[in-house]
């Protein structure tokens, strides 16, 4: 019964923490437009793969990552720089155009790994998830309840994986408008990195 608790808690919290327009569910309905339907899966499932391998982290770091100003401030920093560089990347991309390419096997296969390195990127739900870690007790004792820990990185992943697949759905209902999508998406890509950029340092100087 606690365990299916744990799973339903942290199965809807990271189902909403996708929800809102980001780096990862914003990259994978840019690959939706540009490969395909297929491709766009191939992202999520590699963001997914990720946000496994970050909620278990947030389980070693719950209870300690927040009472650390070093630890902290460190992860701020390094957000900060990648939120930097990649708002310039997407605004050099826009002035530049954008097309869409036909959808290919290798394609497909290079969409995991694109998912992989922008959710590697994407170090906010590191936080996220250890404040869920800390709030549900997850790792909170010096021995670990491994079935526990197992409990909530699956249901992380599969929340996020959940949430992005919806993306792929609701991006194939409008994909008569993926001109102007395409047009004015790296542009938003862009914005969206400059207020992150913003947020990190209002985090960094004023928390």
């Amino acid at each position: 019964m606690e365990e299916t608790k744990l799973f339903l808690i942290t199965y809807f919290a990271a189902l909403l923490g996708v929800v809102p327009p980001g780096l990862v569910n914003m990259t994978v309905a840019k690959t939706c437009m540009k490969h395909g339907e297929k491709s766009g899966i191939f992202v999520a499932i590699g963001a997914s793969i990720v946000v496994l391998i970050q909620a278990l982290l947030a389980v070693f770091l719950a209870g300690y990552i927040f009472n650390n100003p070093f630890i902290r401030n460190v992860l701020l920093r390094a957000g900060l720089v990648i939120f930097i560089i990649l708002a310039i990347f997407f605004f050099v991309k826009a002035q530049n155009g954008s097309h869409i390419d036909a959808q290919t096997e290798k394609t497909n296969a290079n969409s995991i790994f694109k998912g992989i390195l922008v959710a590697a990127l994407n170090v906010f739900p590191i936080p996220y998830f250890v404040a869920l870690a800390t709030a549900l007790n997850i790792g909170g004792d010096v021995s670990y309840d491994w079935f526990l820990m197992i409990t909530f990185v699956l249901a992380a992943s599969l929340g996020t994986f959940t949430t992005l697949y919806f993306y792929v759905l609701s991006f194939q209902k409008i994909h008569s408008k993926t001109a102007i999508f395409s047009k004015y998406s790296n542009y938003f890509m862009a914005i969206l990195m400059f207020v992150l950029v913003i947020i990190t340092l209002i985090r960094i100087f004023y928390y």
